[in-house]
């Protein structure tokens, strides 16, 4: 990672190379003529609009320290001549799914063409059954060649018409070894040790807190059941009733371990990497039970503007902008080539393991049933243990 985040970046967290990306860059790479390729590309141009809304979480995006802009967003507008009204205003799925659920489910657009939501919630899978999204202008978004093949064919979209990865991350545990004594390697230590009674958080997505709480208990949460999911509520609940936990984040968790407020919590992993930059004797790993894995995909919500969000995707498909974006947030990267650029222009990222994760840390991670995440039981049960 080239740049280290400061105080501030981290408190407002918890607030809150190639062608044309067009299909005629492609016929022109077929054999069309330069004129015929260029007078189409400038047609598709013209039908952009003048603006595009993009939401999406804090501190997920490069960032120019010093003009507090995002360079590859800058790069995007002054390729297209357009602007990309960025807004930072996604602290976590549920808060989010429930300003924007109202307006969708009336019909009405939200006025964004372009949100990020995370797959292990449940809430996007649950959005294509609504028929609230619009699909992806596959005709706009040609670098889609260079998405993952682990990525290409998830259950609740099975062919990407709704959905293409931002970012992936890991759940695992983050830690200050200073203030727990020594290292930390299971939930157990996180929600029974005393010495660590009210310096616990845990996160508000279901999917991380009861699945690495099943996954502790020796359940699959990716066959979740009424006996396994209450089993995991329970041993959640004894340690909020004690005092052990002392809340259920968001980002938010970031400012706190990162001032010494908590000593340990459920952490994402590239947050982990942002974090280490300014205080690297924190630590992270995947509990010995194992971790969660999960997405959060770019979706165009009903309203948006399918083929103006579409070419915005199809930049951050291009390697090189997939690199730069990359070498800031430090999640895992779903386009093939960008580490590739990496390995050239910042190697520590390109082979820092929470970034690019090895076969066997992969292998220790899982998924939750998406059926449970969106049973209306299961959710009454944890939004009551979260106090939501």
């Amino acid at each position: 990672m080239t740049q280290s985040f400061t105080r501030d970046e981290l408190l407002r967290r918890a607030l809150g190379g190639s062608a044309l990306l067009t299909v005629p860059g492609l016929l022109a790479a077929c054999g069309g003529s330069k004129k015929a390729a260029t007078t189409t590309a400038a047609a598709a141009v013209q039908q952009l609009p003048k603006t595009i809304t993009f939401s999406n979480w804090p501190l997920y995006i490069d960032l120019n320290q010093k003009t507090k802009t995002h360079p590859t967003l800058v790069a995007f507008e002054k390729h297209y001549g357009v602007h990309v009204n960025y807004i930072e205003d996604i602290n976590d799925n549920p808060s989010f799914f429930g300003k924007i659920e109202g307006p969708l489910s009336q019909g009405q657009p939200i006025g964004r063409d372009l949100i990020v939501m995370t797959d292990s919630s449940g809430l996007p899978g649950r959005m294509i059954e609504l028929g609230w999204l619009e699909k992806l202008d596959k005709s706009a978004i040609p670098n889609i060649k260079n998405l993952q093949p682990t990525q290409q064919h998830p259950s609740w979209d099975p062919n990407r018409e709704y959905s293409l990865p931002w970012q992936s991350g890991m759940t695992g545990i983050g830690y200050d070894p200073k203030l727990v004594n020594g290292d930390i390697r299971s939930l157990s230590d996180l929600l029974t040790n005393p010495k660590l009674k009210g310096k616990v958080t845990m996160l508000l997505e279901m999917s991380d807190s009861i699945g690495i709480t099943m996954l502790a208990n020796g359940d699959d949460p990716a066959k979740t059941t009424d006996a396994t999911f209450t089993k995991a509520i329970n041993t959640l609940q004894k340690a909020v009733s004690s005092g052990q936990i002392r809340q259920f984040t968001g980002n938010d968790y970031a400012p706190l371990l990162a001032k010494g407020d908590i000593y340990a919590c459920l952490a994402w992993s590239g947050d982990m990497v942002q974090l280490q930059a300014d205080h690297p004797g924190l630590k992270w790993v995947l509990p010995d039970t194992g971790g969660m894995i999960w997405t959060d995909n770019m979706l165009i919500p009903k309203g948006g503007n399918a083929f103006a969000a579409s070419t915005l995707m199809n930049w951050y498909y291009r390697p090189d902008i997939a690199a730069k974006v990359e070498d800031y947030v430090n999640y895992i990267c779903p386009v093939v080539g960008a580490a590739a650029v990496l390995e050239k222009t910042d190697p520590a990222v390109a082979k820092n393991p929470l970034i690019f994760p090895t076969q066997k840390m992969l292998a220790n991670t899982h998924f939750m049933d998406t059926k449970a995440l969106l049973n209306p039981k299961y959710q009454k049960q944890f939004q009551k243990l979260t106090g939501g």
